[in-house]
């Protein structure tokens, strides 16, 4: 075993205004959650996966996933009330044979194998790699309404997941983090702050997170697409 993934899964919704984890949500008739996992564990380079769940869900969780049959799971275990310490919690968990992390959100369900495998490759020669696309459109800085400036683009990406680290590596951004009172908006700030260079792969359109209502109607029409 090389790699095992972490899957953080302990968002509550609240922007859905979804009555149960935005990951149980439905897209083409399968839990969101399933369908991400499916993905990651028919990467060749996953060795075994962890997700991370609410702990009220937890139970409700692994049944599922039992239900659905995902190969290659190893754990559920309590998250946090921060995806930064689901993470960490999850970590934990890794046996001591994966030299490898990679780190995707539950509700990122299009993603790809190949996109998988380049991120982990990058990493493992790299020490560390994110995804994402270049920012194309023009960027204002807005407070209150009004327009203060136009910021230059050029090097600006939009960051997504899978991300990839050395285990040890990301353990030791995770303690820093822990020790300052650190919280950042992805792994691959924590690792930053080390100084520690991050490596970019290109990511996919397609790679949305589904954090709100319009991009649960994305997400379906992605899915029907696929089924044709």
């Amino acid at each position: 075993m090389t790699a095992v993934a972490i899957v953080p899964a302990a968002g509550s919704g609240s922007r859905l205004d979804a009555r149960r984890p935005k990951q149980f949500l439905r897209v083409g008739g399968v839990p969101l959650v399933v369908l991400t996992l499916r993905v990651l564990s028919g990467a060749r380079e996953v060795g075994g996966i962890i997700v991370a769940a609410r702990p009220e869900v937890v139970e409700t969780t692994r049944r599922l996933l039992e239900r659905y049959r995902i190969p290659r799971l190893l754990d559920v275990v309590p998250g946090g009330r921060e995806r930064q310490e689901s993470v960490w919690l999850a970590l934990q968990a890794i046996p001591p044979s994966a030299s490898l992390v990679v780190i995707h959100d539950a509700v990122r369900p299009f993603i790809t194998r190949e996109l998988v495998a380049s991120v982990i490759r990058t990493a493992s020669r790299h020490g560390a790699a994110t995804c994402g696309l270049p920012v194309v459109e023009t960027v204002k800085q807005v407070r209150d309404g009004l327009v203060e400036a136009t910021v230059e683009r050029e090097g600006l990406w939009l960051v997504q997941t899978p991300q990839a680290f050395h285990r040890s590596l990301l353990w030791e951004a995770h303690e820093k983090a822990r020790s300052d009172g650190f919280t950042g908006t992805d792994d691959a700030v924590l690792v930053e702050r080390l100084g520690v260079p991050v490596r970019m792969v290109v990511g996919l359109p397609e790679n949305l997170k589904i954090t709100t209502r319009a991009d649960l109607a994305r997400a379906r029409i992605f899915a029907a697409r696929r089924t044709r």
